[in-house]
């Protein structure tokens, strides 16, 4: 005979499971959130690890372009066949002759008016850069600047060569406009070689003032005109006070990419047009006077950083006796 066991109750709606209580469940919030915002340790190494991983680059560059500097200065104190072994100062007293002077004066004029010419030069296309509302126009200005510095400097000397040259674009464009009776030499002079320098140093002035006169608001220019101002003086008295730092740093970045050129020179001046970097080469390739070449650049460069220190006191002593802003 089957025993029979009490059937057990159902439980009613009142008597169901207990649930969480109120004070468990806060207690489980608190954990889940300090383990989601606690940050792990290797995450916390990287963060703070990740100045120095990204500033690695700049370090590792710095320290090349330092030693290599240091081996260049070393050098110009060498002999010619015991570089390294020797010391003495004739390199320096042999640069003391009129023709490398000449050569150290032609470099720092060209590369001076090469960068008057391309600042005013790149006033207007930076302005409408800055200011248009266009971004087709925007982007077809820029990839215009932009193309010098896509394009080997050779490539770009040889055009120069097909377009000065005497039976030139130019020199056939002026004969047929008749403001010219015969070629005009355009090669191997002066006026050539700064031509090319003006041409392939604009980037470098026009980009650095169109981000500073984009950072110029425009509210700037409409206050001035309500005032009565026109364009000119807007941009006179306004704008290009404001944009300063961007015209200096455009200006001092053509003056030295230009006291160092080389492949525009010698290809539309030669020898007889001899910038200091093509004098270096001479005295390197045929000569092969390794410290006479160095103590070349050794000089160019402390005259280049010598005239832009220079110009930078200047700007800034006109600044503030106009009281405009410092760049």
């Amino acid at each position: 005979m089957l025993a029979r066991f009490p059937r057990r109750a159902a439980m009613m709606p009142d008597e169901a499971a207990p649930g969480p209580t109120p004070g468990g469940a806060a207690c489980a919030s608190v954990i889940v959130e300090t383990a989601l915002t606690a940050p792990a340790g290797g995450a916390t190494t990287l963060a703070k690890a990740r100045p120095w991983l990204l500033l690695a680059p700049i370090l590792v560059f710095l320290a090349i372009l330092g030693a290599a500097a240091l081996v260049v200065l070393r050098m110009s104190f060498g002999t010619s066949g015991n570089e390294w072994r020797s010391f003495t100062l004739q390199n320096y007293a042999d640069l003391l002759d009129g023709y490398f002077l000449r050569s150290l004066w032609l470099t720092l004029r060209l590369a001076f008016q090469s960068m008057l010419c391309a600042v005013v030069l790149a006033i207007p296309v930076a302005l409408a850069m800055a200011r248009t509302t266009s971004r087709l126009a925007r982007r077809l200005l820029l990839a215009g600047v932009l193309l010098p510095l896509l394009v080997n400097l050779l490539l770009q000397g040889y055009g120069w060569l097909v377009i000065l040259g005497p039976a030139g674009l130019l020199n056939h464009a002026l004969l047929a406009s008749g403001l010219v009776e015969r070629p005009v030499m355009w090669l191997y002079r002066e006026h050539g070689v700064l031509l090319g320098l003006i041409q392939t140093a604009f980037p470098l002035a026009v980009l650095p003032l169109s981000s500073a006169m984009r950072a110029v608001s425009i509210s700037y220019e409409e206050a001035a005109a309500t005032l009565g101002a026109t364009r000119w003086q807007t941009l006179r008295h306004v704008l290009l006070p404001l944009a300063m730092p961007g015209l200096v740093s455009g200006a001092l970045l053509v003056f030295a990419y230009n006291a160092s050129a080389f492949a525009v020179p010698l290809l539309l001046g030669g020898r007889r047009v001899p910038m200091l970097a093509v004098l270096v080469h001479d005295q390197v390739a045929p000569l092969l006077n390794w410290p006479a070449a160095s103590a070349s650049g050794v000089v160019l460069m402390v005259a280049t950083l010598a005239v832009m220190a220079l110009s930078q006191r200047l700007v800034r002593r006109t600044q503030r006796l106009t009281g405009e802003p410092n760049s």
